[in-house]
């Protein structure tokens, strides 16, 4: 019976249609010579609806029901791969853990600086800043393109905005240091030295400040745990000078009345990490090694209170204080798609989700029973953030699906060696970087569901941001 069905199905699909549509009625062809298809009345049926369905489609056609949304044809699912797992056997086989990863301008090179960031001295332990270009068809996961050897630990790095061969890096010695990946045979191009203006303590973060009065110049700033945020530019024989700076004492931080009385004094506030503002490029977030949480602004006159003074006036930027951190904070970022917003991570296991007009949190998610290393927004999908785990998990967390637990938990490190460093790329938005305490940068392939954004997502995030928790 099977095989007559499907014979007649072919039958009825290749027969020559001999319909003359002129006429009344016509026989299909595969049907008895009693199907016949009566065109008057199917005339008269289509011109009695016509008007009906022609007011239908034209509500249709200015429906707004399905604003925002996008066909993708392609299967959306959560599936985060590995594409690259990126190492330098030499500086695992000193046991140096990855400690900053980078993308440079045009999202093809990243790097990554090799250091310590557990207990112990570690100023005169030799590292390695590494780069590797992805686009490259002889890529050596093993082999980088470019290891520039450092006398110092390295403990934070970053690429120019514009110009892809320069990376800025932060020594534990507190040394900063610029260097040119094009000149393969020396790449150090500037540096601070050892003056009474570099910093006492580990520099923890390195990035590039545009000038506001130039657009396309920028300055090095560098921030430390001896209470320093310092912008450095480039002088003569090599050597960067101090050009602005900010220092942070006990005795001029904001009082909050939901903070514990604070100790009066110049007691130096370890600075740990920092995020500037995306819409206001005055202001920007610091976090602490005590767990202070603070609003700043460059734009301020007041002079920072410090017993040893600089070749330049330092300023006191601290305007605001937020809940304090139950330690040490190790990353805070502000949303690229709010002005308003900004996440921190830190000793405790928590990342909270912050409005920079009220102390309390708006969110707070326990990502880890151990640290947050670090903590990033999507700079493409506005609800959606990662973070890095002491227990060797990157998380992958979405506001669009739930305010509690993430979208998806990877395990990088099969040990629960922790993740140190996460940064996205901002030219391709399916790459992330990660990079660990086993000395391994793994470079994570996000599906469509991590980087198209969804209908009514910025209304989303508006709401997160008009919650009121004071």
């Amino acid at each position: 019976m099977l095989a007559e069905a499907v014979t007649q199905s072919h039958r009825c699909r290749d027969a020559g249609i001999q319909t003359d549509i002129g006429t009344d009625q016509a026989q299909l062809p595969g049907l008895p010579s009693s199907g016949l298809v009566d065109y008057t009345g199917l005339r008269s049926f289509l011109q009695r609806v016509e008007e009906v369905v022609i007011r239908e489609l034209d509500k249709n056609w200015k429906s707004h029901a399905f604003d925002g949304f996008e066909v993708n044809w392609a299967d959306q699912n959560e599936t985060v791969t590995c594409l690259h797992s990126l190492s330098y056997p030499e500086a695992q086989e000193r046991k140096l853990q990855v400690t900053s990863v980078s993308w440079n301008a045009t999202g093809a090179v990243i790097a990554c600086s090799y250091g310590r960031l557990d207990d112990g001295d570690w100023s005169a332990e030799k590292s390695y800043v590494c780069t590797w270009n992805l686009d490259r068809r002889a890529l050596n996961p093993k082999h980088p393109d470019l290891v520039v050897e450092i006398p110092s630990a390295v403990m934070c790095l970053a690429f120019h905005p514009l110009q892809p061969s320069l990376i800025a890096g932060g020594l534990f010695n507190g040394e900063v240091l610029v260097w040119d990946t094009s000149r393969l045979e020396d790449p150090l191009l500037w540096r601070t030295g050892m003056t009474d203006d570099t910093h006492t303590d580990p520099v923890y973060q390195v990035g590039w400040l545009q000038d506001s009065k130039h657009g396309h110049t920028f300055r090095i700033l560098s921030v430390s745990t001896d209470g320093k945020i310092l912008v450095w530019q480039e002088d003569r024989d090599g050597l960067l000078k101090p050009t602005d700076g900010f220092a942070f004492v006990l005795q001029q931080i904001p009082r909050s009345t939901k903070l514990k009385k604070q100790a009066r004094g110049d007691t130096a506030v370890g600075v740990t990490s920092l995020s500037f503002s995306h819409f206001e490029p005055s202001i920007f977030v610091v976090g602490t090694e005590g767990g202070y949480l603070l609003k700043c602004s460059t734009a301020v006159e007041a002079v920072a209170l410090l017993q040893k003074g600089s070749s330049i006036p330092l300023k006191a930027p601290a305007q605001f204080v937020f809940s304090l951190h139950g330690g040490p904070i190790y990353s805070v970022s502000c949303s690229p798609f709010h002005r308003n917003l900004f996440l921190s991570g830190g000793t405790a296991g928590h990342v909270h989700l912050h409005s920079m007009l009220q102390a309390q949190p708006l969110v707070s998610l326990q990502l880890s029973k151990k640290y947050i290393f670090s903590v990033k927004w999507s700079p493409v999908r506005p609800l959606v953030f990662a973070a890095a785990s002491g227990e060797g998990e990157l998380h992958l967390f979405d506001f669009g699906k739930s305010s509690q637990k993430p979208s998806i938990s990877i395990m990088q490190t099969s040990d629960q060696t922790p993740v140190y460093c996460l940064e996205f790329n901002h030219r391709q938005a399916q790459l992330l970087a990660a990079g660990d305490g086993s000395g391994v940068v793994k470079i994570w392939q996000l599906s469509s569901d991590f980087t198209e954004e969804g209908p009514r997502e910025m209304n989303h995030l508006d709401q997160l941001a008009n919650e009121v928790t004071d």
